[in-house]
């Protein structure tokens, strides 16, 4: 419940933030004269649809085991980063899309004030990224480390408009479109960006090992419990924040059938006591001869 709490109180710390600073955006570019920031607004707009969209699925995927989900919901958690992901997608082909036509369109230069307002995001939003990321990592959620590198994408959107707007600045007349070349060199970063977290979340739905620090402190644990000789095959299959095992262990082959069954009860309960993020966890007792 811990790490549940910690994942909605960082996602309603991304939907504030993201709503400031795309309604600052957006007025800065509109009477800055700067296509850079109006497409960083755009990307931090869509990042509050993606942060209600990282909210629902977090708090559907937090719901109990039913009859007709006896895993839980958390598979939802992936599926909601899907969507986080195709926000960023349709995002980046907007800005490219228009970033294409303001090139070839003569327009004024930006405004020198639109660089202090810029720089003052870059530091929030790479500040928000690491926060958001430190509170993925602890709570092991796919949809929170999306939900940062929406953060991380705006800080990167945000260096690349800064960048061009410096260059037009400084150049003057003939270089207003270096604005323009920015925002198209974010929209490139924001399609890789999606990929990498489209990755990962692709692997929790099919079952994809990637847990291999996982399975090396399930067998650390278990090597401790009093009658487990050791373990063979450990199956790992995340849903969510939680983990699903199935565990084969091997015990002395000479005990009855009750005392391996106690056996692998104590084992289970232990690994439950252990590593707070398991969730369903099946024993297989090997005898050992």
């Amino acid at each position: 419940m811990t790490h549940q709490k910690t994942a909605l109180k960082t996602v309603y710390f991304s939907i504030a933030g993201n709503t400031l600073l795309a309604l600052l955006k957006w007025l800065a570019g509109f009477f800055g004269n700067s296509y850079a920031l109006i497409a960083d607004a755009i990307e931090s707009t869509s990042d509050i649809f993606s942060s209600l969209l990282v909210l629902f699925g977090l708090k559907y995927a937090n719901r109990p085991a039913d009859k007709n989900h006896p895993y839980g919901h958390g598979r939802a958690e992936p599926l909601v980063t899907f969507l986080v992901v195709a926000f960023l997608v349709v995002s980046a082909v907007i800005i490219a899309h228009d970033s294409i036509a303001n090139i070839s369109t003569p327009h004024e230069l930006p405004k020198p004030y639109t660089l202090i307002i810029l720089g003052a995001i870059i530091t929030w939003k790479e500040l928000s990224y690491r926060w958001v990321i430190k509170r993925s990592k602890q709570t092991k959620s796919s949809s929170l480390k999306a939900d940062a590198w929406h953060h991380r994408s705006d800080a990167i959107t945000s260096v690349a408009a800064f960048i061009g707007i410096s260059i037009a600045l400084i150049f003057g007349k003939g270089y207003e479109s270096a604005d323009d070349w920015a925002a198209l060199f974010a929209s490139g970063f924001i399609l890789y960006n999606s990929y990498l977290i489209f990755r990962p979340a692709l692997g929790e739905i099919m079952d994809e090992h990637r847990y291999d620090e996982m399975v090396t402190t399930i067998r650390n644990v278990s090597a401790g419990v009093q009658g487990i000789e050791g373990t063979e095959k450990c199956f790992v299959r995340k849903t969510g924040m939680i983990y699903h095992i199935d565990l084969h262990a091997s015990v002395d082959g000479m005990l009855t059938v009750k005392e391996g069954h106690d056996l692998a009860h104590k084992l289970k309960d232990t690994l439950k006591k252990e590593i707070p993020e398991l969730g369903e966890v099946l024993i297989h007792i090997e005898p050992k001869l």
